[in-house]
C-alpha cells in the first residue's frame, strides 16, 4: 500500500480494517488537496481562489437515512424515533467490511484532526475520504493539529466517507443506497452514497451531542457565539432564517464560532475549526465577513459562475437554494483562536415569528428559558417552501432536533442548571413581524434588532421597567435605547387589539400542543414555562 504525506506514528488504517488501497495520501496541505481535486476533476477555481465543487444528487443532509447503531451502550440512552433511527450492529459490521473492500482499489485521502477547542473536552478524529475536496472540507471544518500533535495522534472517532459506494437496502438494512450511520461502541461513522459534505460535520456534532452531556456532564449547543472586548460572552440560538449568522457577526466583538459549541464549567468553546455558511444571495454589503472569507482554501458548493467568467453568481439557484461555503475560521478577521471564551453573560433565542405575536425582545426566567429551548420555535412564511401559502409554525427541539441523540429534556435541564449557576440573562428576540402577521405587518427593522441586542449586551436593559406578556409571561422592556417605545409591546403595533389577542392565544396553544410530546419527560420547573392558554383537543 503506497503511502505519502504526514502520517501519525501511533495508529494506521489497519485498525479500522483498511489493509490495502491503491494509494493513501496522509494530511495533505490545502494547496495539495486543491491540486488533487482539480486533477481528479472534482472542482474548479473561482476568481477569488476558492474551490467550486458539486455535491451530486444530494445537496443537503438526508435525515431519513441517518442511523444510530442500537446496542448495549445505546439501547437505554439514545432518544429513539424518527431522528435517531435504530440500526443493527451486525448489519453495521457487514457494511463496514463491504466498504473497506470497496476501498481496496481507490486512492484515499486521510485527515487527522480534532473537535472541541477546550483541551479537556477535545475528541481526536480521523477521516478517510475518497475525494480530495471532501478532505479539504474536513481540514476547513475540524480543528487542525500542530506537527507535534500529529506525530502521536490517536483517533478516538473515525469517519469513513465514500460517496461512490452505494448500499443495497435489501441486504444492508438501509432505507436507500445512501446512508450515514453512527456507531458509539466502535467509535465510527460510515457515510456512503451521498456527496454532501455536511453529513461529516453534522455526524461529529451528533457524536459530541451524545458524549459531552451523557459522559462528560457538559452541555452541547447548536448555536453561534461571540465575545466582547471586556470578555463578555454571548450565545445565539436560532433556526434557519432567524438571523443567527447575521446578528452574531459583529465587528465590535470577536467570533468564537458560528454553529456548534460546548458549555463547560469554566468556558464556552467551539467544536469546530471553521464555518459552513449559506451563500444564496450573498453580497459584500449584507455579509462582508463571509464574502471576504471565500478565498484560497475555502470551498463553495453547488454554485454557478456568471457566464464566461470565474465569478460566482450567488443569486443562481439552478442547482439548489442550499448553496454553501466552507472555510477555516482564521479567514474571519475578528475570529478568536483558540475558539474559547468565558461562560456566557447573555443568551439569545432568535425567532422569526411570522404571526407578529412575540415581542421584539423579552426576558425569560429559568422555566421559560427551558421551555422555549425545548420548543425551538420559528415560523415559515409564504413562498419559502412549496405549498406554504400562509405562516406556519416550525418547532425544532433545542434549536437543532435533527442532531440530538439524547432526549431534549436532558439538554434543557442542563441549560437550566447552567443558568442558575452563572446568573446568565436569557432573551427571546423576534426578528420576524410586527404590526400584524406576514402579509399585513412588516418585518422588524434590522437596526432596531441590533440596537436591542446591543442594549442587552451593554446592560442597558437591567434598570428599565418591564411589562409581563399576558399569554407567554415573558418580560417586555418598556424602553430601550435607539428603539421606539411603541414597538416594544407587540399588541401596541396592531390596529385591531382583539385580533392580536386572538392570534397570541392561538400561537400559545400551538406551543402547548407541540410540547405534549415532551411533557411526560419534563419536570415541573420546565412545565411552568408554558404559555397561559386553554388548549382544546
Amino acid at each position: 500500500m503506497k503511502e505519502t504525506g504526514h502520517k501519525s506514528n501511533a495508529v494506521g488504517l489497519e485498525s479500522i480494517g483498511i489493509k490495502e488501497a491503491k494509494e493513501v495520501l496522509w494530511n495533505l496541505t490545502p494547496a495539495e488537496l486543491v491540486e488533487e481535486a482539480i486533477k481528479n476533476g472534482e472542482g474548479v477555481l473561482t476568481n477569488t481562489g476558492a474551490l467550486m465543487c458539486d455535491t451530486g444528487s444530494f445537496t443537503g443532509r438526508s435525515p431519513k437515512d441517518r442511523f444510530v447503531v442500537k446496542d448495549e451502550k445505546t439501547a437505554d440512552t439514545v432518544w429513539w424515533g424518527d431522528i435517531n433511527i435504530a440500526f443493527d450492529p451486525e448489519k453495521f459490521d457487514q457494511l463496514q467490511e463491504k466498504m473497506t473492500d470497496f476501498l481496496k482499489d481507490r486512492k484515499l485521502y486521510v485527515r487527522d484532526a480534532y473537535a472541541g477547542a477546550h483541551p479537556d473536552y477535545r475528541l481526536n478524529l480521523r477521516v478517510v475520504n475518497t475525494q480530495a475536496w471532501q478532505n479539504l472540507f474536513c481540514n476547513d471544518m475540524f480543528l487542525r493539529l500542530t506537527p507535534e500533535e500529529l506525530k502521536d495522534h490517536q483517533p478516538e472517532f473515525t469517519i469513513i466517507c465514500a460517496p461512490e459506494f452505494k448500499a443495497d437496502p435489501a441486504v444492508d438494512g438501509t432505507r436507500q443506497e445512501n446512508f450515514a450511520i453512527i456507531n458509539f461502541t466502535k467509535n465510527m461513522i460510515l457515510i456512503g452514497g451521498t456527496g454532501y459534505a455536511g453529513e461529516m460535520k453534522k455526524g461529529i456534532f451528533g457524536v459530541l451531542n451524545y458524549i459531552l452531556p451523557q459522559e462528560r456532564q457538559t452541555l452541547s449547543m447548536h448555536c453561534s457565539a461571540n465575545v466582547g472586548k471586556d470578555g463578555d460572552t454571548a450565545i445565539f440560538f436560532g433556526l434557519s432564517g432567524t438571523g443567527k449568522t447575521t446578528l452574531s457577526a459583529d465587528p465590535e466583538r470577536g467570533l468564537i464560532g458560528d454553529d456548534e459549541h460546548g458549555w463547560a464549567k469554566d468556558s464556552v468553546f467551539n467544536f469546530e475549526g471553521g464555518c459552513y455558511a449559506k451563500v444564496i444571495d450573498l453580497t459584500h454589503e449584507k455579509e462582508p465577513q463571509i464574502w471576504d472569507a471565500i478565498k484560497f482554501g475555502a470551498i463553495v458548493e453547488n454554485t454557478r459562475f456568471y457566464e464566461g467568467t470565474r465569478t460566482v453568481d450567488y443569486t443562481n439557484k439552478s442547482v439548489t437554494e442550499n448553496t454553501r461555503t466552507a472555510y477555516p475560521i482564521y479567514h474571519i478577521d475578528n475570529a478568536i483562536e483558540p475558539s474559547r471564551a468565558d461562560i456566557p453573560k447573555n443568551i439569545f433565542f432568535l425567532t422569526a415569528d411570522a404571526f407578529g405575536v412575540l415581542p421584539p425582545i423579552s426576558k425569560l426566567n429559568t422555566s421559560q428559558a427551558m421551555y422555549h429551548f425545548i420548543s425551538g420555535y420559528t415560523a415559515k412564511v409564504a413562498g419559502t417552501e412549496v405549498g406554504v401559502t400562509e405562516p406556519q409554525t416550525t418547532f425544532s427541539a433545542c434549536f437543532g432536533a435533527a442532531f440530538l441523540p439524547l432526549h431534549p429534556t436532558k439538554y434543557a435541564e442542563m441549560l437550566g442548571k447552567k443558568m442558575e449557576e452563572s446568573h446568565v440573562n436569557v432573551w427571546l428576540v423576534n426578528t420576524g413581524w410586527t404590526g400584524g402577521p406576514y402579509g399585513v405587518g412588516s418585518r422588524m427593522k434590522l437596526p432596531y434588532t441590533r440596537a436591542m441586542i446591543t442594549a442587552a449586551l451593554n446592560g442597558e436593559l437591567n434598570n428599565v421597567t418591564y411589562t409581563k406578556h399576558p399569554i407567554f409571561g415573558v418580560e417586555m422592556p418598556n424602553s430601550c435605547p435607539n428603539v421606539p417605545d411603541n414597538i416594544l409591546n407587540p399588541r401596541n403595533t396592531w390596529s385591531d387589539k382583539a385580533e392580536y389577542d386572538a392570534k397570541a392565544a392561538d400561537l400559545g396553544s400551538k406551543f402547548v400542543k407541540n410540547f405534549q410530546k415532551y411533557s411526560a419527560f419534563a419536570n415541573e420547573e420546565i412545565l411552568a414555562g408554558a404559555p397561559n392558554v386553554e388548549v382544546t383537543a
